[in-house]
C-alpha cells in the first residue's frame, strides 16, 4: 500500500528537473519490487508468532497518516516550483515546513516509514526503518549543501531535514 501511493505521487505529481534514463528507473522500481517483497514475506514468517507486549499500532497509523499527508503536501509545493518549458531556473522552496527544512518531504517519508514498521512491528520493518531515516539524512545533507552553493541568501538557521536539528 505504502509503496502504491508513493509510485501514484511520483507518476502524477512530481515534476523532474531531466528525463530519468530506463536504467536508473529500473534500479528505482526494482528496488521498490523487492523491499515491497521482502516486507511480506516477513509478515508471513510471523504469523504464529506471539503479539508483541506494547500494541503500537494505533501509534503507528497516526505517524503514517502525517507522513502520507505530509509528504504528499510538500511534493505538491515543490511541483509548483517547476516552471513549464525548457527554463530550469532553481528556486528556494517556500511554505509548509521549508522555513524550517529544505527537505521537509524527507521527514515525513521517514515518518510513513516509521508508521509502517510501529505497524507490522517486525524487525526486518524497523531495520528498513532505520535503513530509510540514515539514507535521507545524508540526501537532505547533500541537498542542502547544494543550496549553500547555488545560493547567496539561503537562510542559515534551514536545517536539512529535522527542524532546530539536522
Amino acid at each position: 500500500m505504502v509503496i502504491y501511493l508513493f509510485i501514484l505521487q511520483s507518476c502524477f505529481l512530481h515534476k523532474y528537473s531531466g528525463e530519468m534514463g530506463l536504467d536508473t528507473m529500473i534500479v528505482i522500481l526494482s528496488s521498490y519490487f523487492i523491499s515491497s517483497a521482502l516486507v511480506i514475506f516477513n509478515q508471513h514468517l510471523t504469523m504464529g508468532l506471539p503479539e508483541p507486549p506494547i500494541d503500537l499500532t494505533n501509534p503507528g497509523i497516526l505517524l503514517f497518516s502525517i507522513g502520507i499527508i505530509g509528504n504528499f503536501y510538500h511534493h505538491y509545493l515543490l511541483s509548483k516550483l517547476r516552471s513549464q518549458g525548457p527554463n530550469k531556473e532553481y528556486k528556494i522552496p517556500k511554505g509548509g515546513l521549508f522555513g524550517f527544512v529544505i527537505c521537509p518531504h524527507y521527514l515525513f517519508e521517514v515518518l510513513v516509514f516509521w508508521g509502517f514498521a510501529f505497524i507490522s512491528q517486525t524487525l526486518f520493518s524497523f531495520a528498513y526503518a532505520m535503513g530509510t531515516t540514515f539514507y535521507l539524512l545524508g540526501r537532505s545533507s547533500a541537498t542542502r549543501k547544494w543550496y549553500l552553493s547555488k545560493f547567496e541568501k539561503f537562510p542559515m538557521n534551514v536545517k536539512a531535514m529535522i527542524p532546530f536539528l539536522f
